[in-house]
């Protein structure tokens, strides 16, 4: 697994992380509006999402006096095609086993 992959599903291993990812999935959002959604205090959440944006998850952008973060296509391409590749190399190692059982 590539870093840049394994940063991403490192960052998503955090239930929190993956609340606000899920979350900024149905569309961009600041930081107080992510804050007021969840169980979390707004310095909790920018430090989560400096994790997802390291990780390539998220990107932000500066409107008026705040940053409105979304999802980064590019890092969402890149954990689909982790994952194609890994559902590939599984499927190619089953249809391996059945022939030689067969």
């Amino acid at each position: 697994m590539g870093t840049y992959q394994g940063r991403a599903l490192e960052a998503l291993g955090d239930p929190t992380r993956r609340a606000i990812f899920e979350r900024l999935g149905r569309g961009p959002c600041s930081v107080g509006v992510l804050a007021s959604e969840l169980p979390v205090s707004r310095p909790a959440v920018s430090q989560h999402l400096k994790v997802l944006k390291q990780a390539g998850l998220v990107v932000d952008q500066a409107v008026g006096t705040k940053r409105v973060y979304r999802i980064d296509p590019k890092g969402v391409d890149g954990l689909r095609g982790y994952f194609q590749q890994f559902w590939t190399d599984a499927m190619a190692a089953f249809q391996q086993a059945v022939e030689e059982e067969t």
